[in-house]
């Protein structure tokens, strides 16, 4: 029995709204939901907690029904972009708050282990004003945390925070969330959340679950070209002509591509390709075991900080490639130059089919 049921979930909030939204977690989950601004996403989370009633649906969280459990009453945490810290309070007290509604037996030893294990046992005695960002948001989920509770919500935790402060809380956050097995559920806008930290991911749309399942699952294998564009892949849509000592070959828009999926000869299919699994030469690939190898044109670069993106043309196919600022730099490349895409058949996944 799973640890958590969400079952055909409707709210109607005017503005905002989620239908039929269904989807399961084990315990000790980590799930990432991300979506565009306006699509439920936070309103999932505060059905979860209790603050929105559903017009319809029902959730269960260790095969009990919680839909018309008050807030207080479920034992779940939940920690927004703004932290919500008592100013004047300190962060020994700040932790120790929640705990005072519970059986007070070993609270400070509680603290003291949630503060080691979140790098704040250094900080204790100061107030919320002289932290730094990241400190107040560690601050805000040892809080949340110290309580034990059955399952921990956040609403963009690390939105506010700097590139390297927000790596290294994701690292602490992994850390600690394996160590103590709470089941998770965080709402973000960034992708590299998710891939440090999720191995459940939902993508919400319109209200509509658009897709959920595993890491692998919706980043590899996007079903629909809206869930592709948001987590960064790309689709190809071909029919399959052959296959090649096991890989089915597809035909798509005059090249060819290789596939480990096996695929009926005949079958129009659409398949997805991660620009990080791509990999450009300057040169025609020689003694390569890469299964597709592409003659395309570079169509734009777009830096983005250490990496760039690569938009590369075939025929009338465009795809998109990551690559570091480094290899950029030592091909040289520039929009028009030919490059050579190879992809491993692994990396060539298909999402749909239909049988002509």
């Amino acid at each position: 029995m799973s640890f958590l049921s969400v079952r055909d979930l409707h709210i109607d909030l005017g503005e905002f709204y989620l239908q039929g939204v269904s989807f399961d977690l084990d315990r000790g989950d980590y799930l990432t939901i991300i979506g565009p601004t306006g699509a439920g996403k936070t309103i999932l989370l505060e059905s979860i907690i209790g603050f929105w009633p559903p017009d319809k649906g029902d959730i269960y969280l260790g095969g009990h029904t919680i839909t018309k459990e008050l807030p207080e009453n479920r034992n779940i945490g939940i920690v927004y972009q703004d932290y919500a810290l008592l100013p004047h309070f300190t962060v020994y007290k700040n932790i120790e708050y929640g705990l005072k509604k519970k059986d007070p037996r070993g609270m400070k030893q509680k603290i003291v282990e949630i503060a080691e294990a979140l790098s704040l046992d250094h900080l204790l005695h100061r107030k919320p004003a002289t932290l730094s960002g990241g400190e107040q948001q560690r601050v805000a989920l040892a809080r949340a945390l110290v309580v034990e509770p059955r399952m921990l919500l956040m609403d963009e935790p690390f939105a506010a925070l700097d590139p390297q402060t927000r790596r290294d809380t994701r690292i602490l956050m992994k850390k600690i969330m394996s160590r103590q097995n709470t089941t998770a559920i965080h709402v973000t806008h960034d992708l590299n959340d998710a891939w440090a930290l999720a191995d459940k991911v939902a993508v919400i749309r319109d209200g509509l679950l658009a897709q959920f399942g595993s890491l692998e699952e919706v980043f590899k294998r996007p079903r629909t070209p809206f869930v592709a564009d948001f987590v960064g892949a790309t689709l190809l849509e071909g029919a399959v002509v052959g296959h090649d000592h096991g890989l089915s070959v597809i035909n798509v828009n005059g090249f060819t591509m290789r596939t480990i999926d096996n695929v009926d000869i005949g079958t129009k299919v659409k398949l997805a390709l991660r620009p990080e699994d791509i990999i450009v030469a300057t040169r025609p690939p020689q003694d390569t075991s890469v299964q597709n190898n592409i003659r395309t044109t570079v169509s734009s670069i777009l830096y983005e900080g250490k990496t760039s993106l690569l938009s590369l043309t075939a025929g009338k196919t465009s795809f998109t490639v990551l690559v570091t600022n480094q290899s950029l730099e030592r091909l040289g490349l520039s929009p028009g130059d030919t490059v050579y895409a190879m992809i491993k058949s692994s990396s060539v996944r298909v999402v749909d089919s239909l049988t002509c």
